[in-house]
């Protein structure tokens, strides 16, 4: 007797297709949308008006269809705005990074490795930022013209500094705070020193944080107006003094000052692009755990 054994042919399932993630219309984005327009319109305004002439700048209602020009940034060269700009870079660069040199190892003493009284020096940085400023420039303008540094951009790097460096201590301190202390324990059992666990381990976890420091900082540093108005007069004028040349007492003349402010703004706007990545990572560092 023979059996016969019938082979059956394994049909494949059908693989499910995933399904595409629809885009809903959510109200709370338009509202996003809506609020990062509001707030870039003055900055495409000022640009917009600085291409145009004296009169249709000052027309009103605005002009929105007008013949583009460049001779407000022609204007803006020939006034000498190359010294302001170099000195803005100058006192901005050099103070930013005596804040990073400064402010990195007070932040890290303050967190991973805290000394005695920590929140009494916590409190003594934050308390330098109480005094308003106009209550102090005039001890400073006498210290500063009796030392000569009147009219000299290493005046204004000391005190960009010493005005950065609070806020980057605290800064730094929240991000050196979300770093496991378990790492340095762990590094100093292998036998690394701590400067190498600092240098190998910490800072490149904490790089983000690092990155929107040195932003804060060179934003804060390059705005600064009253130090430099009161204690610069032509050799070491920066940005924010150089342009009020252009308000007249007859009026202002807002094509120009438009292509003097969109100067103002690009190095600060190219430095915030450039870092764009490690700065989201830094203001976000520590938010989920």
């Amino acid at each position: 007797m023979t059996t016969t054994v019938e082979k059956t042919a394994a049909t494949p399932q059908p693989v499910a297709k995933k399904k595409k993630k629809s885009r809903t219309f959510s109200p709370w984005g338009l509202v996003a949308w809506l609020v990062g327009i509001g707030f870039f319109f003055p900055v495409f305004w000022m640009v917009l008006t600085s291409f145009k002439q004296e009169a249709d700048a000052a027309t009103s209602p605005p002009k929105l269809f007008f013949s583009p020009t460049l001779d407000q940034y022609s204007a803006v060269f020939d006034q000498g705005i190359g010294p302001a700009m170099l000195n803005s870079l100058f006192a901005t660069g050099i103070s930013t990074l005596l804040v990073l040199v400064l402010g990195v190892p007070a932040a890290f003493a303050l967190s991973l490795r805290p000394v005695r009284k920590t929140q009494d020096a916590l409190f003594f940085f934050m308390s330098t930022k109480m005094l308003p400023v106009v209550a102090v420039i005039l001890p400073l303008y006498v210290i500063v013209s009796n030392i000569g540094l009147l009219d000299n951009i290493w005046a204004l790097i000391v005190l960009y500094t010493a005005m950065n460096l609070p806020i980057a201590v605290w800064m730094m301190r929240s991000f050196f705070l979300e770093v496991p202390g378990e790492l340095l324990e762990a590094a100093s059992l292998d036998g690394a020193s701590l400067w190498r666990s600092v240098r190998e381990v910490i800072l490149p976890l904490v790089s983000p944080g690092i990155a929107a420091t040195a932003l804060i900082c060179v934003i804060f540093a390059w705005n600064e107006f009253f130090f430099a108005v009161n204690l610069t007069a032509v050799n070491a004028q920066t940005m924010p003094v150089y342009l009020v040349g252009f308000i007249a007492g007859e009026g202002q003349y807002w094509a120009v000052l438009s292509a003097a402010a969109t100067m103002a703004a690009l190095p600060v706007i190219l430095c915030g692009w450039i870092a764009q990545n490690k700065l989201v990572r830094g203001l976000s560092f520590g938010a989920i755990k």
